[in-house]
C-alpha cells in the first residue's frame, strides 16, 4: 500500500511538473505564441463566435498602448503597456479582469522619425515604427516568476505578488541598440534561464564603433549573467535586424532554440549558448516573421516578404539534414505574421490579407484566399481551426484543412496588433485600447 501511494504521488509530481518550451496544461499560456511557442492551442472548447457585445466574459481598458501579448499562468494574466513615457507591468485576474497590481518599472522615450532610410550616424540609435512602441516584447512566466522586457532594454523579474526581484538594462550593460525600427524581441525561459536576443545593424560599413548582435542568458533567480553568445551573420545594415523571438525544438537527444534573422536561420543550445547549426544566405532583408516547427521541419520566411523555406531536421539530433531547403514558396508570403502548422499543413497570411494553406511535406498550395484587411497578428491553430485576426480586430476563423471554408467572421470594433492568447477555454485579445476575454463568464 505504501509503495502504491508513493507511486501515485510520483505520477502526480511528474504530470504537474512543467518547463516552458514543452507541453503545458491548458490553463497556461506562459509565453508569446503559447506553451510551445508555435501558436497552437489544445483547447477543445475555445469560442468561435463573438462580437463587441456577444460572448464577452469581460473587457477592461488598458492604460497606454502596446503590441505585447498577455502571458497567463492559472488565473494570473500579465501584460505590459506604455503610457506616455511610463513603462508599465500589469497583473490581472483571469476570471474577472480585475487589475491586481500595476508597476511603473521605468520610463523611456519612443523616438519616431518619418519612415525613410537611416543615413549615416542615424543608424547608431533605434527609432520606432508608428505601429509599435516600447511595450512590444511580451512577458514570460514559469508559474513562480514573471519577466518583463521593454524596447529601451529594461529587463525586470517579479514574483506573482509584484515584488521586483531584479532589474537590469540591456543597452546599459551590452551597448546601445542599433536596430532600425524599434526593439521588439520577446524573452523566453529555459529551466532557470531567461534568454534574450538582440539582432541589429552591425554598422560594419560605417567608420567608427561597430555593434554586435547576440543572445544572452540570465539566471532567473538572481539576474546574474550566465552566458552570452555573439550572433555573427554576413548581413549588412538594415538586413541585420530581426524582430523575431526564438522557438524551442526538442529532438531525441537535444533541446535547441531556433532563430531567424540577419538572412540566417540557426540554432543554439539553451544551456550554454553554443551554436548548433546555421544556414546562411537566406537573403531578404530585415526579418519580422519568426520560424515555426511542424512534422520535424523548420519553416522560416526570408525577410521583406521573401520565400517561405522548409528544412528537414534530424529526429535524433535536431540538426539540419541538408543545407538545401526541402521546398520554398514565394507567392503572397508574410512580412510580419508567423506561420502556424497543424495536421501536416502550414498556414500563412500576408500583411495585405492573403491567407494560404500549404502542404508541410512538399509546399503544395491548396488554397490562397483574400480575407480582407491588413494583418500583423500571427494566426493561431486550435481544434481543427485557424484564427486570423486583422488590424481592425476582425477575426476570421477557417477550417484547418485543404479546402478553404470560412466558419465565422467576428468583429470586435477595436484595432489589434498583438497575437492571441488562450487559457481555460477562453480567448484573450489585447487591442489598442483594452484587454478582452472572450467566452462565457467564469462561474464563481
Amino acid at each position: 500500500m505504501l509503495r502504491m501511494n508513493f507511486l501515485k504521488v510520483m505520477l502526480l509530481v511528474l504530470f504537474s511538473s512543467v518547463t516552458v518550451g514543452h507541453v503545458l496544461c491548458e490553463s497556461h499560456w506562459p509565453t508569446w505564441r503559447g506553451p510551445n511557442g508555435n501558436s497552437v492551442s489544445s483547447s477543445k472548447l475555445l469560442p468561435t463566435k463573438w462580437s463587441d457585445k456577444e460572448n464577452i466574459a469581460w473587457k477592461v481598458p488598458i492604460a497606454g498602448d502596446g503590441a505585447s501579448s498577455p502571458c497567463i499562468w492559472g488565473d494570473s494574466v500579465f501584460l505590459t503597456a506604455q503610457e506616455g513615457e511610463k513603462l508599465l507591468a500589469l497583473k490581472l485576474d483571469l476570471k474577472t479582469g480585475k487589475n491586481l497590481w500595476s508597476k511603473e518599472l521605468s520610463t523611456g522615450e519612443t523616438i519616431r522619425d518619418p519612415l525613410r532610410g537611416k543615413p549615416g550616424d542615424q543608424r547608431r540609435r533605434q527609432k520606432f515604427h508608428k505601429l509599435h512602441n516600447l511595450a512590444s516584447p511580451s512577458p514570460v512566466t514559469d508559474g513562480k516568476a514573471v519577466v518583463f522586457l521593454f524596447g529601451n532594454g529594461d529587463l525586470a523579474c517579479a514574483n506573482f505578488e509584484g515584488t521586483i526581484l531584479w532589474k537590469k538594462n540591456l543597452q546599459k550593460d551590452q551597448g546601445v541598440f542599433t536596430i532600425w525600427w524599434g526593439y521588439a524581441n520577446s524573452p523566453i525561459l529555459h529551466e532557470n534561464l531567461v534568454i534574450c536576443t538582440v539582432m541589429q545593424d552591425s554598422l560594419e560599413d560605417l567608420e567608427g564603433e561597430k555593434a554586435q548582435s547576440f543572445l544572452i542568458a540570465y539566471d532567473l533567480t538572481s539576474g546574474k549573467e550566465v552566458w552570452k553568445t555573439p550572433r555573427k551573420t554576413i548581413a549588412k545594415a538594415e538586413s541585420c535586424d530581426s524582430y523575431t523571438t526564438p522557438i524551442y525544438h526538442k529532438a531525441l537527444n537535444q533541446t535547441q532554440i531556433i532563430i531567424m534573422g540577419g538572412n540566417q536561420l540557426d540554432a543554439y543550445d539553451p544551456n550554454t549558448g553554443k551554436q548548433l547549426w546555421k544556414k546562411e544566405g537566406l537573403n531578404g532583408g530585415r526579418t519580422i516573421t519568426g520560424p515555426t516547427v511542424e512534422q520535424n521541419k523548420v519553416f522560416a520566411t526570408q525577410g521583406m516578404r521573401g520565400p517561405l523555406v522548409a528544412f528537414d531536421l534530424d529526429k535524433s539530433s535536431g540538426l539540419l539534414t541538408s543545407d538545401k531547403p526541402v521546398w520554398e514558396y514565394t507567392k503572397n508570403t508574410s512580412d510580419s505574421c508567423c506561420p502556424v502548422g497543424t495536421n501536416g499543413l502550414i498556414f500563412i497570411v500576408s500583411d495585405n490579407g492573403f491567407a494560404q494553406c500549404l502542404d508541410a511535406s512538399n509546399g503544395t498550395s491548396y488554397w490562397n484566399e483574400r480575407l480582407g484587411g491588413d494583418f500583423k497578428s500571427s494566426p493561431m491553430a486550435c481544434n481543427g481551426k485557424i484564427y486570423f485576426t486583422n488590424l481592425e480586430g476582425v477575426c476570421t476563423i477557417v477550417e484547418a484543412s485543404k479546402t478553404f471554408t470560412v466558419l465565422e467572421k467576428n468583429i470586435l470594433g477595436e484595432g489589434v496588433i498583438a497575437s492571441l492568447a488562450v487559457a481555460q477555454d477562453h480567448l484573450l485579445v489585447r487591442t489598442r485600447k483594452s484587454l478582452i476575454c472572450i467566452g462565457n463568464p467564469f462561474s464563481n
